[in-house]
């Protein structure tokens, strides 16, 4: 359905909103992004540590991530049509990984882009891939990424990759591939699923996930 008879999700909205913003940032030209650099560690767990209270008993992953919006950017330099990049477009984010049950829905990230929560942060979240809805300009764009969970302060010590699609829909769950990782998660494969709940205050998304690994 088209999106002039029908609103534009917050998340889209929000994209719109730093790209307009960094445009002017900029006199007016377009840009790649103003996000952040990378950041820092900011989990105070081990790796370890980390893993244990993401394991079930049942030995399923279960966590949540709360996504910095201020670190999302564009890739290149999108000519925008109704708010959305008129071609697909590569992207990356990034946010913070929390224990199942600690969001809401809209909580996880303060406006400065800080996570809402710092004692409780497991690690990393990066999320890079395509927006590939340009043909379509539907309410529900897809998206096709790669999530990296990174869980603990060092890199790599315990890091999953998931790769498939993304929806901007709430309560809809999705599946995807577990493709690999290391240190841990080394040669990991399996089923992730995702429920979007919400979108915190930089409007950012916030995902609950449960990984199933080998015969979990």
């Amino acid at each position: 359905m088209s999106t002039k008879t029908r609103s534009l999700s917050p998340r889209l909205v929000a994209v719109f909103a730093v790209v307009a913003v960094a445009a002017v940032t900029l006199v007016g030209h377009p840009v790649h992004g103003t996000a952040k650099s990378s950041a820092a560690a900011v989990s105070t767990f081990s790796a370890d540590d980390a893993v244990k209270l993401v394991t079930g008993k049942d030995g399923v992953l279960r966590f949540e991530t709360a996504e910095d919006h201020t670190r999302y950017v564009w890739a290149g330099n999108p000519p925008l049509a109704d708010g959305l990049p008129a071609g697909d477009t590569a992207f990356i984010t990034q946010g913070y990984i929390y224990p199942a049950g600690t969001l809401k829905g809209t909580d996880g990230v303060l406006p400065d882009g800080s996570p809402e929560f710092p004692d409780k942060v497991l690690g990393q979240w990066t999320c890079t891939g395509w927006w590939v809805g340009a043909g379509e300009r539907s309410e529900t764009a897809p998206w096709i990424s790669t999530h990296v969970f990174n869980f603990g302060a060092a890199p790599g010590k315990a890091m999953l990759l998931t790769t498939g699609y993304d929806v901007d829909d709430l309560v809809i769950p999705i599946d995807r591939a577990v493709t690999g990782g290391s240190g841990t998660y080394a040669g990991a494969r399996g089923v992730q699923t995702e429920v979007n709940l919400g979108y915190n205050a930089t409007n950012g998304i916030n995902i609950t996930y449960e990984i199933r690994l080998g015969g979990a």
